[in-house]
């Protein structure tokens, strides 16, 4: 058996069993390195090696979190809390609560899509955004699966159909590694062939808010206190520094295209506003910091998990083994290079990482069945966009689990990785083969 394929089958049974995902990563890629004809040293070496790659992440995420406490500090998020209390209705009013669920829905879903595309900065705003609404989130009985599916959707769809923000790096990706594989093309091609794909997850959405999800779900209204000895008051001068420290730090990130500098700017906003105490900063940033460190841990896993498997060679392997299968078969070609797409993504759990590792075969495979360059499009970006959604090591998936689980009755594989597999990869698979075969 392919040394990918064990090492993320081991990865995602070992999560599925609800072994920690950075415990889960690197038996994943211990077990597989072996397979894959490494020594124990190499593999060592390997995985120390690729960690490196994840650490600028990492430190992203904790001055994120850092910057969150911080904002939750000023008393912004209990403002925003009390504001939205008073759409809630407590009484019984089931058509004001209904209203109430779906306006809560739409905001999640607006904010998450445009921080893909409209002020790109990625997961930044869930830790700002979803714990002090889990009050309301609870209120409602919304299930919390419902939200991550919603998340995940604002995630991923828009930087894979629109070609701004994050979407336009995914696609002069794209672009770049399809015209140096053989074929030329243009960027105006790509939201033309992914359309038919992030219809299949828009329908995933759909289905997961008006049926998989639809009924209550209760929770415990858990307290979570910023300082356990004193009560976070506002002001309005404090929620305004507040307002304008995440404009500077969005401001920061676009220009710097940095998320570290974008965090620091913005603590340094509010440390200026006098909105925290200098003796109070330390322990405040320091408990953000932890906040996001599972996150951070995870992606330096994923990066050494990926840099094991790059060493094997078996990526290669398993992508010309799927070509020889596939011979002319128009039909079972495109659906086995989705599936070695999703299986490279899935552990991986980056679709910008997975594309230049697929295209240089893909493309000329598709080529020689004779699939259209539309058809081509589509089946490199959807196979490289597969495994985004319901990977462990996706921060597509961690983003929304760290905001949700914000007082621990979220669990990031059952609650955020499995629903929006099931809702996302599923449908993709299906309509990005249909795209293949109709483009």
């Amino acid at each position: 058996m392919n040394a990918v394929v064990v090492a993320v089958l081991i990865m995602l049974l070992l999560s599925l069993l609800r072994v920690n995902v950075v415990f889960a990563l690197i038996a994943g890629a211990f077990v597989g390195g072996l397979f894959g004809g490494l020594s124990t040293t190499e593999v060592v070496e390997a995985f120390s090696s690729g960690v490196g790659g994840g650490a600028k992440i990492a430190l992203s995420y904790a001055l994120l979190g850092g910057f969150a406490v911080a904002i939750t500090y000023t008393g912004l998020p209990k403002w925003l809390v009390e504001k939205l209390l008073k759409i809630v209705s407590n009484q019984g009013d089931s058509r004001r609560k209904a209203l109430s669920k779906s306006l809560i829905i739409l905001i999640i879903l607006i904010i998450s899509c445009f921080s893909q595309n409209v002020i790109p900065i990625h997961i930044a705003f869930i830790p700002l955004l979803i714990p002090p609404i889990l009050y309301i989130l609870n209120e409602l009985q919304l299930d919390r699966r419902l939200i991550a599916c919603v998340l995940t959707f604002g995630l991923i769809a828009p930087y894979i159909l629109l070609p701004v923000g994050f979407g336009q790096l995914f696609q002069q990706l794209l672009v770049d590694n399809i015209q140096a594989s053989g074929l030329n093309i243009s960027m105006n091609d790509i939201p033309k062939s992914l359309l038919i794909p992030v219809g299949g997850m828009l329908i995933g959405l759909l289905f997961s808010i008006f049926i998989s999800y639809r009924k209550p779900r209760k929770y415990k209204q858990v307290e979570m206190k910023v300082n356990e000895e004193e009560e976070v008051t506002y002001s309005y001068s404090r929620i305004t520094f507040a307002i304008l420290s995440i404009i500077v730090t969005m401001v920061i990130q676009i220009i710097t295209d940095s998320m570290i500098f974008g965090a620091m700017a913005g603590i340094i906003v509010i440390y200026i506003s006098g909105s925290i105490k200098w003796s109070e900063a330390d322990p405040l940033l320091t408990k953000g910091m932890q906040m996001m460190a599972f996150i951070g841990f995870v992606m330096i896993a994923a990066s050494g998990f990926a840099e094991v498997i790059e060493q094997t060679g078996d990526v290669d392997t398993l992508v010309h083994s799927a070509a020889n299968i596939i011979g002319d078969n128009k039909s079972l070609g495109a659906l086995l290079m989705l599936i070695v797409g999703l299986l490279v993504t899935m552990g991986i759990g980056s679709s910008f990482s997975t594309i230049p590792i697929i295209a240089t075969i893909f493309v000329p495979l598709a080529l020689e069945i004779g699939f259209s360059p539309l058809a081509t499009i589509s089946l490199v970006g959807t196979a490289a966009a597969l495994g985004d959604a319901g990977s462990p090591a996706s921060d597509s998936t961690l983003g929304p689990t760290s905001g949700l689980n914000m007082d621990g009755q979220h669990n990031h594989i059952w609650d955020s990785c499995i629903p929006t597999f099931l809702h996302y990869n599923i449908p993709l698979v299906i309509f990005g083969w249909i795209a293949a075969m109709v483009l």
